[in-house]
């Protein structure tokens, strides 16, 4: 979680505090509050602390209950001013992943070059249809979210067009062990190693592997793509961090580069995906 989130959490709390300690009915204590709202006293605590982030109905509740429910509208649009930042899979995912990809399309089209770390799976940028549709089904299953593969998996392959134009420059790094993880078919796998194999190269791409053995100054953490210097999107589980602000920008390109130093690129790094190919039997 961002120090900046985390600072607009804390704001919003001792906002929260403030309405309670001067509800119009008089000032309420944190257990008369959580008695008013059917909450145990706990939530309202979190909170007023910044360790909890209220859902909207929180909020509106928190406004009523406090006799002031015209604030609600403020208080609102602080939460979607933060929340922004983080963008949960459950809310993007409403509609499936084809719209997410679309999103990511416009994002991308804007941009001249993406330094990008994966450490979990293949780039969405260099994936195979069949191994970009495996990755959606998986996905779809654990989020519970709508099933459009399909229509995902197109709009993932139309992002890559993006390598082909003049100006724009891929510089990826992905660790060792992406080439051998099984999260589709062998034959799949294979496929998608080819393709990583043939686009060592391009004048568009910039890809380097970090080997199994490679000694690391840095622990591998989350995946991330950073677009120009503005815009940087971390993956996890429950959520797309998106930060924008230079000084965090600036450490993930620290990050970047560091484990560069580690990276093996060109026929060094064909040899590695060769190698993986090699191994894996159909």
């Amino acid at each position: 979680m961002s120090t900046d989130y985390q600072r607009a959490r804390e704001e919003l709390g001792r906002r929260l505090r403030e309405l309670r300690v001067e509800s119009p009915d008089g000032r309420l204590t944190g257990t008369e509050l959580a008695q008013r709202l059917g909450w145990p006293q706990s939530k309202v605590s979190k909170l007023e602390n910044g360790r909890q982030t209220p859902t909207d109905e929180d909020l509106l509740a928190w406004a009523r209950a406090t006799g002031q429910p015209a604030v609600f509208g403020e208080l609102r649009a602080r939460l979607k001013g933060f929340e922004s930042h983080i963008r949960s899979w459950r809310r993007q995912l409403a509609a499936g992943h084809g719209p997410v990809q679309e999103t990511w399309n416009t994002l991308v089209s804007n941009a001249r070059t993406m330094h990008v770390l994966s450490n979990a799976a293949i780039s969405g940028m260099l994936q195979t249809p069949d191994y970009a549709r495996y990755i959606f089904e998986h996905h779809t299953a654990l989020q519970n979210a709508p099933r459009d593969t399909e229509e995902a998996v197109r709009a993932r392959m139309k992002r890559q067009e993006w390598l082909y134009l003049p100006g724009k420059e891929l510089k990826l790094l992905m660790h060792e062990s992406v080439l051998w993880a099984r999260v589709c078919p062998p034959e799949v796998l294979v496929a998608q190693l080819d393709r990583l194999l043939g686009v060592v190269g391009m004048d568009t791409v910039r890809m380097g592997i970090l080997p199994l053995d490679a000694p690391l100054r840095l622990a591998l953490g989350n995946s991330f793509c950073m677009l120009d210097q503005r815009l940087v999107v971390v993956e996890d589980w429950h959520a797309e961090l998106w930060l924008d602000d230079d000084e965090t920008i600036a450490l993930y390109r620290r990050v970047w580069d560091t484990f560069a130093e580690s990276a093996v690129f060109g026929a060094d790094a064909q040899q590695v995906i060769a190698r993986v190919r090699r191994s894996i039997t159909v």
